[in-house]
């Protein structure tokens, strides 16, 4: 696959629907590499149109539209609404977290209308405008070459297999970043796990500074860890989140896969199950991984109950 360059880039028009947190900071970022983006969200203050015919107008075809929405219900209304607007030889890409299942679903319906498919895992939250995103594509090799440009302007700079790879097929990138999801489920668990233990024995006297002394030189450095130190700063005592963790879908499908396969993964089906408790129990562990949600992907967090006195 050939890098393309900023002059490359320019003469490149892509559709995004889809405006929320990653898709607004995606659309910003795909524009600073010299692509140009039309997006369309229900949201007026963010559309740069008014409707999906109207964006679908604005590229000019053979189009590429990429749909950066929450799977489920909303990703299904999309692509089937976009299935009656695009022509042959238009690709759409779907970028949110949708199950591999639905890919393939999703790409035999497009493949009958003439209409090529791609679906794409994308991890970097809402640092990614900043960082570049991590990026998983199924598909086509075709339609992948296609939508290089796209995809090296949202990845961050450098060698593209640091940060890009074609999986697979349809269905092959959600997958991955299925699996990328469970691990990060993994993480977190271990992470808060260990500050709750660390708050519980009176001897440490510096536990935030016991994190921030862990980020350079440590086995257990990393990105996350980063995010623990400054959600730390930000609240010492985490005082103002409550434990209540959500599950988004990729947790709960990496562990039935796992079962599917037969393949052991205890760490990341206890990290899932640890969600489900702490909508149970008042635990400090479950506040740091509702504090870590929040400082990577911007997932809102629940406010703590008011004490009563």
């Amino acid at each position: 696959m050939s890098c393309k360059t900023t002059e490359e880039r320019k003469n490149v028009h892509i559709g995004l629907v889809g405006l929320g947190k990653m898709g607004f900071n995606m659309r910003a970022r795909l524009r600073a590499a010299g692509i140009e983006v039309t997006g369309f969200d229900r949201n007026p203050k963010v559309t740069d149109v008014a409707s999906m015919q109207e964006l679908v107008a604005a590229v000019p075809a053979p189009r590429l539209i990429w749909v950066m929405v929450p799977s489920g219900d909303i990703t299904e209304a999309i692509i089937t609404e976009l299935s009656e607007l695009l022509e042959s030889g238009d690709l759409l890409v779907d970028g949110g977290n949708s199950r591999f299942t639905e890919d393939q679903k999703h790409g035999e319906m497009l493949a009958s209308k003439g209409i090529s498919f791609m679906d794409v895992g994308v991890s970097g939250g809402v640092w990614g405008l900043e960082n570049g995103y991590g990026l998983m594509a199924g598909g086509a090799p075709e339609d992948v070459e296609r939508a290089l440009p796209v995809l090296d302007a949202l990845r961050p700079e450098g060698e593209r297999a640091d940060s890009f790879v074609h999986v697979g097929g349809i269905g092959a990138g959600h997958y991955a970043k299925m699996v990328h999801n469970g691990i990060e489920y993994g993480l977190m668990q271990a992470y808060a796990e260990g500050y709750e233990l660390l708050a519980k024995k009176d001897i440490i006297q510096d536990l935030p500074g016991t994190f921030r002394a862990w980020q350079k030189g440590t086995v257990v450095r990393s990105w996350l860890l980063d995010l623990m130190v400054k959600a730390l700063d930000e609240d010492p005592g985490l005082e103002s989140i409550d434990d209540y963790v959500e599950d988004s879908g990729e947790g709960r499908w990496t562990v039935e896969e796992a079962i599917a396969n037969a393949v052991p993964a205890p760490a990341i089906t206890a990290a899932l199950f640890a969600r489900f408790s702490s909508r149970e129990d008042n635990s400090p562990a479950m506040k740091m991984v509702s504090a870590l949600r929040h400082q990577f992907g911007g997932h809102a967090t629940k406010p703590a109950s008011p004490s009563i006195e």
